[in-house]
C-alpha cells in the first residue's frame, strides 16, 4: 500500500525554520501521512514531533541525518529510529561537540573573508541549540553581505577552502552500523550533491551496499526527471528501496523546498 511521505525534513533542533511541532501540524495541512524528522546529527526533536503527529493524525518517523566522512556531501539518513540510548546516541553526541567548536572557527573564517557578523546574534537564531551553517547564512543575509542564503554556501560556507576548518564526520559504514543498531533503516540521502559522474556514483552505491544501506533517496526537489531515472534504475540493480523528501527547512532557510508529499511504499521501514 501506498501512502504520501515526506521522509526528510528538518526542525529547530538542528537548522530548521520551525519546531518539531509546528512542522508536524504544516506537513499535515500539506497532505503528508507519514512524516521523517531527520534533524543533523541529533534525534532531539523527534519526540516532541511524534507527540504532536498523535495529536495531528500523522504517522511521524524518528529519523537523523549524519554526514559521512568519505565526501562532505554524503549524507545518510536514519528512518524509523527506536527510542531509547544507543551506539548512535553516543555518536550524535560527539558530533554535536564537533559542530560547538567549529562555530569558533567559522566565524574566524569569515571574518578573514571580510564577513563582521557577531556569533552572539548566531547563537541566538540557532535558539539555544547546537549552531550549524545555515543559522550563519541567515545572519549573513540580514547583515547584507549576500543576496540569498545559497550565496552565502556558493561563496563561503561550502567552497573547497572552507573546507579547512570543518568539522569531525564518521565514516559511512559507522553512520550505516549506528543507525540499524537503533532499530532504523539507512538510506542515501540527495545523491545528485555528489555531482559525481554515473560510473564513479555507482561506485559509491555500490561500496554503501556492501556497507549495508538499505535505501536510497530518489525523489528529491533537486533531482531532475533524467537523474530520478538514473537513480531508479540503480536502486533497482543494488536491491536498494525508495525513498523520497523535501529536505524542508522552511521558507527562510530553503524557500524553494516546500514539504512535499510523494505516494510511496514504505512497509519496508517497520520489518
Amino acid at each position: 500500500m501506498k501512502y504520501k511521505v515526506d521522509l526528510h525534513t528538518h526542525t529547530t533542533a538542528s537548522d530548521g525554520q520551525y519546531a518539531p511541532a509546528k512542522l508536524v501540524e504544516l506537513a499535515q495541512k500539506a497532505g503528508v501521512q507519514y512524516l521523517a524528522v531527520t534533524d543533523h546529527d541529533t534525534v532531539d526533536g523527534v519526540e516532541e514531533a511524534v507527540t504532536a503527529g498523535e495529536k495531528q493524525g500523522i504517522q511521524v518517523l524518528r529519523g537523523v541525518e549524519l554526514g559521512a566522512s568519505e565526501d562532505r556531501n554524503l549524507h545518510i539518513l536514519g528512518l524509523g529510529l527506536q527510542s531509547g540510548s544507543t551506539p548512535l546516541g553516543e555518536l550524535c553526541e560527539t558530533l554535536r561537540k564537533s559542530r560547538d567548536e567549529r562555530k569558533y572557527r567559522i566565524i574566524s573564517f569569515l571574518k578573514e573573508k571580510g564577513v563582521e557578523i557577531s556569533l552572539e546574534e548566531v547563537e541566538a537564531l540557532a535558539g539555544g541549540k547546537v549552531v550549524a551553517r545555515p543559522h550563519f547564512a541567515r545572519v549573513m543575509l540580514q547583515h547584507g553581505y549576500v543576496s540569498t542564503t545559497r550565496e552565502a554556501f556558493d561563496r563561503y560556507l561550502d567552497t573547497d577552502e572552507y573546507q579547512r576548518i570543518e568539522r569531525f564526520k564518521a565514516g559511512a559504514a559507522q553512520c550505516i552500523e549506528a543507525i540499524h543498531q537503533a532499530g532504523g533503516k539507512a538510506v542515501f540521502a540527495h545523491p545528485y550533491q555528489l555531482q559525481y559522474e554515473e560510473k564513479q556514483l555507482e561506485n559509491m552505491v555500490c561500496s554503501l551496499k556492501e556497507y549495508g544501506i538499505d535505501g536510497m533517496e530518489c525523489y528529491y526537489p533537486k533531482h531532475t526527471p533524467e537523474m530520478v531515472e538514473q537513480y531508479l534504475q540503480l536502486a533497482k540493480k543494488y536491491n536498494l528501496h525508495v525513498t523520497a523528501g523535501s529536505d524542508f527547512h522552511g521558507e527562510q532557510v530553503h524557500p524553494d523546498m516546500p514539504l512535499t508529499p510523494i505516494s510511496l511504499e514504505i512497509e519496508w521501514i517497520f520489518q
